[in-house]
């Protein structure tokens, strides 16, 4: 039988073949020492500690884009943490994503993910004073504390984002700036100090490869973004909410609702 070519056995071939020409070429070793984490990266490893806080009814794209990003950072380990290990459905229900830790277990971390959901997770998370308990604990030592869509909410109702400028899902902006003491803005991410937060959904990405230039630099940042090829183009260009026609914003809504359990 003869040798397949993967994608993986050809990234894996790239790695060797850099470490080979940093040691031929000892000008290189720059450029080898940034590497080198990427081919050791392994649970426990010297960067940063990223957790991702799964709960009943997240939308599938805010914590797995981020994740994808984020797990590209040399060193870095990216864990899903839910209020229990194990299974944890989407807004669909047709998807389960698998915590490895309970919040119980986890006392520190270097960046916080908190993502969206569905109207029935969001607003069960903002309720549950068990989860906002283990943000407002986490988020004291924390490097950087990020949302994804709603998650916005739930970091509002844990008191995270009062008199800060902050975005969310853009059906929600207006519930954000009215409950609480936050500014909404309507743009794709939003810095407040070390708090960073994201639209809707895919903004999540666009969030993430700007927190991964924070954390690493911009050239790191960039390779990310070319290593995952970030470069959507959408087919309709209908994606922005301040462009769209009320119809279709009713429309939207309306099959996100439908598909929700």
């Amino acid at each position: 039988m003869t040798n397949r070519a993967t994608r993986r056995t050809l990234l894996r071939g790239g790695v060797a073949t850099a470490a080979l020409t940093a040691a031929a070429f000892p000008g290189t070793a720059h450029a080898h020492t940034e590497a080198l984490p990427i081919e050791t990266r392994r649970p426990g490893g010297t960067g940063p500690k990223i957790g991702i806080l799964l709960f009943d009814g997240f939308s599938v794209l805010d914590p797995t884009g981020p994740a994808d990003v984020l797990s590209r950072l040399p060193g870095a380990t990216v864990t899903m943490i839910a209020e229990q290990r194990g299974p944890v459905r989407t807004d669909t229900g047709d998807v389960r994503l698998v915590a490895e830790q309970s919040i119980a277990e986890v006392d520190r971390l270097d960046v916080l993910l908190v993502p969206g959901a569905g109207n029935r997770g969001t607003i069960a998370a903002m309720r549950n004073q068990a989860l906002l308990d283990w943000i407002r604990r986490i988020h004291r030592h924390t490097r950087w504390t990020t949302s994804v869509c709603t998650g916005s909410l739930v970091l509002a109702s844990a008191g995270l984002l009062t008199g800060r400028r902050a975005t969310t899902y853009w059906a929600s902006g207006e519930y954000l700036s009215t409950h609480f003491d936050v500014t909404y803005v309507p743009e794709r991410y939003v810095r407040s100090g070390k708090i960073i937060t994201a639209a809707g959904v895919s903004a999540g990405i666009d969030m993430s490869l700007y927190l991964a230039s924070l954390i690493a630099g911009d050239t790191v940042g960039k390779a990310i973004e070319l290593a995952v090829e970030y470069d959507p183009r959408p087919p309709f260009g209908t994606g922005d909410a301040t462009k769209a026609d009320p119809a279709l914003k009713e429309l939207a809504l309306r099959l996100l609702a439908e598909s929700q359990i």
